[in-house]
């Protein structure tokens, strides 16, 4: 019997029962879709992470609380907060000439009000007019708060794109009043957006003067970071130095490996990103994988019912002289039918579910998951089909046709 009458035949008997072959192909069919779409979730993920991290620019330093790894405390008796003060020496050009502008910055999240229009704003942060374009933060209208806005702790406020949309609809938020947090700021300025797919909205923040912030939610005690600007991505790694050499003098600290801050600059930033990215998306992969091997469970047991079902026909067909090939081939044949065209469903929906944003996240397809999901999901059908197919090639002529 020539190949394609072996698939004419596994054709017909997985179309003998289409409701029992339609929810196997389903089993492999979310299989294949969840490898894509989990996968695709992964990659969309870090790369939102990462274009986050660029924006930032090449010569952009963040300095935060807390030792690395290896700190002890045979150097430092205490661990001090950030501070302004430690801000406002790291700003010293003559201790740190490396140093284009220091921006400290305290954050929180309050709730925002305007004409009775609520809005829980994700980032309220409280710095200085250098954070602007330290962290790449461009006003699409209106203006920045300045220095002396700062040093007269003045209500003004500069408010992302997604906050003045969801305060303000299509009006202009410039010069208009809102509450935050119980306190009244003035708008003078709506950043430009900056987009992003990742669990906290970029463009949903308020961005006031530091004073400001301390004095009417957070206090005047430690700052969550310091954001540094190099004078050029050439002048990172001294900049980087001057910053530990400083914060070591202001923090009493003499052993290097006792630090309890970190400068972290956007190459270590994206390091780390990208191995916390492998474990992420090997988590995610082992997920979408088991649901491909229940997938290979359900062939091998439906094509075990199809087999004691089709017993009498089996010994029939051997009775009169079909090899031993021709119905393992044909077994076989029918188990790879259906991981074929389920994996191909699952292709395709696992490319459509692909397009919809995710938790917040919108994916991006993997190519090299695509083709190994359809691959392994064939691999499945010829694997876990072989013990049912074998078992059919291995009934005895005289038992089979005894069969009832």
């Amino acid at each position: 019997m020539n190949p394609f009458e072996i698939l004419r035949f596994a054709v017909g008997g997985l179309a003998a029962n289409k409701v029992r072959s339609a929810l196997t192909m389903l089993g492999v069919l979310i299989g294949v879709a969840a490898v894509i779409i989990l996968l695709a979730v992964g990659n969309g993920s870090s790369q939102s992470v990462k274009d986050s991290i660029e924006k930032l620019g090449t010569n952009s330093l963040t300095v935060s609380s807390g030792g690395g790894f290896g700190s002890g405390s045979s150097g430092a008796t205490s661990t001090k907060p950030l501070t302004v003060d430690d801000a406002r020496a790291l700003a010293d050009p003559t201790d740190a000439p490396d140093i284009e502008s220091v921006a400290p910055e305290v954050t929180t999240s309050q709730s925002a009000i305007y004409n009775g229009t609520s809005h829980t704003v994700g980032q309220v942060v409280g710095t200085y007019p250098a954070y602007f374009k330290t962290s790449n933060s461009k006003v699409d209208k209106g203006d920045y708060f300045s220095d002396d806005d700062v040093l007269n702790s003045r209500k003004v406020a500069v408010i992302g794109s997604t906050t003045a949309t969801d305060l303000f609809g299509t009006v202009s938020p410039i010069g208009k009043k809102l509450v935050i947090g119980g306190t009244p700021f003035t708008v003078v300025g709506e950043l430009a957006t900056k987009g992003g797919t990742g669990f906290q909205d970029p463009d949903d923040t308020v961005i006031a003067p530091l004073p400001t912030v301390q004095n009417a939610f957070t206090g005047f005690g430690p700052i969550s970071q310091i954001l540094v600007e190099a004078k050029s991505a050439g002048a990172t790694t001294p900049a980087q130095n001057e910053i530990t050499t400083i914060l070591m003098g202001t923090h009493g600290i003499t052993d290097a490996n006792a630090l309890d801050f970190q400068v972290s600059t956007q190459a270590s930033l994206l390091s780390t990103q990208s191995d916390t990215n492998k474990t992420f998306t090997v988590l995610l992969g082992a997920v979408a994988a088991i649901s491909l091997l229940v997938g290979g469970i359900g062939i091998t047991n439906i094509m075990l019912v199809t087999v004691t079902e089709r017993t009498r026909e089996i010994g029939i067909r051997k009775a009169i002289g079909a090899p031993k090939g021709v119905i393992l081939g044909q077994f076989l044949a029918e188990s790879t039918l259906l991981s074929l065209i389920g994996g191909g469903l699952g292709v395709v929906g696992g490319l459509i579910g692909s397009r919809f944003t995710i938790v917040g996240i919108k994916p991006a397809v993997i190519p090299e998951s695509v083709w190994g999901a359809f691959a392994i999901a064939v691999a499945i059908g010829l694997f876990f089909g072989s013990y049912p197919a074998n078992r059919a090639a291995g009934l005895r002529p005289i038992e089979a046709l005894r069969h009832e």
